[in-house]
């Protein structure tokens, strides 16, 4: 027996996105929102060797700082625990960031420039080499490309009747996404049956986009839209793609131990 799930991605950027994925229970969906977190394996640093450090951070703490430096990784290259060579080599006065990291491999590079590293002052120096490693957010969060991933309910309004004439025009907060099916009495006179409006549309308040209407909201039965955010490590798209493969494969090994 096979099961038909539907995606469609609502917002879409490199580093961020919102995914509606329908047909799946809510156990299935938080197994792919613990996977994106922990299962996809990244780069990080992993050992620091320092040649010569005249800043005013101890060493342990310059290492602590390189850890969290995301790289780029290319998820097909390395196997887990293979890894690349850093170096960085700065001298004062001037700020150390992670612009500066210089790897042996071009395909593992610092995703971001501007991440600071250390302050030097005149005549301080920062010299070392570094082990990236490729691992999982399992095993330390460093690892996570996933730093912001959750998910909630698609949901729809019902119009049940007009807002008496004397009740408080109180807000009726909502955040995330819903599924228009009353748009007779919406504001915005161009959505139509079936579109996905961002309650950020209407500043979350229901009363903005059904002004002086009663509403109940609903649950969209088996529809759950997903908010992924990376750290560069890694686009969106590989990131959930990658996780989702991670849920196969560990089901593929389960139906192998059980008919052993």
């Amino acid at each position: 027996m096979t099961q038909d799930y539907e995606v469609e991605y609502i917002e879409r950027e490199e580093r961020a996105a919102r995914v509606l994925v329908r047909g799946i229970s809510p156990a299935f969906a938080n197994g792919i929102r613990r996977a994106m977190v922990a299962d996809v394996p990244t780069m990080a640093i992993e050992t620091v060797r320092i040649v010569e450090n005249e800043s005013v951070m101890f060493d342990e703490q310059i290492g602590h700082r390189l850890g969290l430096v995301p790289l780029t990784t290319p998820v097909d290259d390395f196997e887990i625990g293979e890894g690349v060579t850093l170096s960085l080599d700065v001298e004062g006065p001037d700020t150390a960031y992670s612009g500066d990291i210089v790897s042996s491999d071009e395909l593992v590079q610092p995703a971001e420039d501007n991440v600071p590293i250390i302050d030097l002052k005149e005549d301080q120096r920062i010299e070392l080499e570094a082990d990236a490693v490729l691992n999982r957010g399992s095993e330390h969060a460093k690892h996570q490309g996933g730093v912001s991933v959750g998910y909630r309910h698609l949901q729809y309004v019902e119009v049940v009747g007009d807002r008496g004439e004397y009740e408080d025009d109180e807000p009726h907060v909502l955040r995330g996404v819903i599924e228009e099916r009353a748009p007779e009495h919406a504001a915005d006179d161009g959505a139509a049956e079936g579109d996905l409006i961002a309650t950020g549309e209407f500043d979350n308040d229901l009363t903005q986009r059904y002004p002086d209407k009663e509403l109940e909201v609903h649950d969209v039965p088996e529809a759950f839209v997903f908010h992924v955010e990376t750290d560069g490590s890694l686009d969106v798209e590989t990131l959930v793609t990658e996780a989702i493969d991670s849920l196969g494969d560990r089901a593929d090994e389960l139906e192998e131990a059980v008919q052993l």
